[in-house]
């Protein structure tokens, strides 16, 4: 049975999103860039592993993770699978994809409504230096 203690519903549905890596220091820099950008923070970082994990300061989840697959496998983006990250707003958007692409991503749809999906929506989509698809997008107008 669900906790009758209300909660953001979001949040409360995932616990973290899990991005294989293998090259950790690289994706690492293009990560730190693209959080920055977005006003998350870093929670751990641990280069042994390798994995590093970021967080909304005012949240302790969900969590996006990056690491080396804990199987040993090589790791590699799902076709069809995208990673969609909620930006404050427009200027958030433009800045996050200036980052990603500044720091080794690759552009799968510049910075722009996308009024199919609904008037509002504004978002970026690219792929991260690991070959994984990302998108930074708002919901709010201008």
């Amino acid at each position: 049975m669900l906790s009758a203690t209300p909660r953001d519903p979001v949040a409360s549905m995932i616990s973290h999103v899990f991005l294989g890596v293998a090259d950790f220091d690289r994706a690492y820099g293009f990560y730190q860039a693209l959080t920055a950008e977005l006003g998350l923070q870093l929670k751990f970082c641990d280069r042994d592993k390798p994995w590093a994990g970021w967080v909304s300061p005012s949240a302790a989840r969900p969590l996006l993770v990056i690491a080396a697959p804990f199987d040993g496998g090589p790791s590699t983006p799902g076709n069809g699978q995208m990673l969609a990250l909620l930006a404050p707003n427009r200027a958030a958007v433009r800045a996050s994809y200036a980052a990603a692409i500044a720091h080794g991503g690759h552009c799968e749809g510049e910075p722009g409504l996308r009024p199919h999906y609904h008037a509002d929506y504004y978002g970026a989509y690219f792929r991260d230096t690991e070959g994984n698809k990302l998108c930074v997008c708002c919901h709010a107008p201008e």
